[in-house]
């Protein structure tokens, strides 16, 4: 599992682009966590699944409450990770307000939540392979927090939480 001094895994993740700017066009686009995080402090929380309850109405919301608080402090960007494909993370992303605040990035196959050491099976209930709910500081693709959630909690991964050690 990814700790703290770690560097980042190579990895692609997708996000729905709503509006097309150069670069980025209409759709689903794939990024390069690498280049995403170059020279940047961001601050990741990953979850097992857009639309589930505690991910819809306590995580995503409390990072987009926050995300000026954030800014304050000097972070660049705040993603929200997920094994979902990004046309979901991109509805999912106006159902919660996100746009300008946080970016909704899909793992659709959970490729990056596997290299990262927080893949959560839950096969058993017909889910599939999901992400561990977690948060992270990055600083320049270098993990400097890291806090995984115990199986059903909700106390350490929230942007209060995390606001404390940024």
């Amino acid at each position: 599992m990814i700790k703290v001094g770690d560097k980042l895994p190579s990895g692609t993740l997708s996000e729905f682009i709503a509006v097309e700017t150069e670069g980025c066009s209409l759709g689903p686009n794939s990024f390069q966590v690498d280049d995403l995080v170059k020279g940047k402090k961001i601050v990741i929380f990953g979850l097992p699944g857009a639309f589930t309850p505690t991910c819809s109405a306590q995580h995503v919301p409390g990072y987009v409450k926050h995300y000026n608080d954030f800014k304050a402090k000097g972070v660049d960007e705040i993603w929200c990770v997920s094994v979902n494909d990004p046309f979901v993370m991109g509805a999912w992303a106006r159902d919660q307000h996100t746009e300008g605040k946080v970016r909704m990035f899909g793992d659709g196959s959970a490729t990056w939540a596997k290299a990262l050491g927080l893949e959560l099976d839950l096969t058993a209930r017909n889910f599939g392979v999901r992400m561990q709910r977690c948060a992270m500081v990055v600083q320049d693709g270098v993990v400097k927090h890291v806090a995984v959630e115990a199986a059903g909690k909700f106390e350490v991964s929230n942007a209060e939480s995390l606001l404390a050690v940024v």
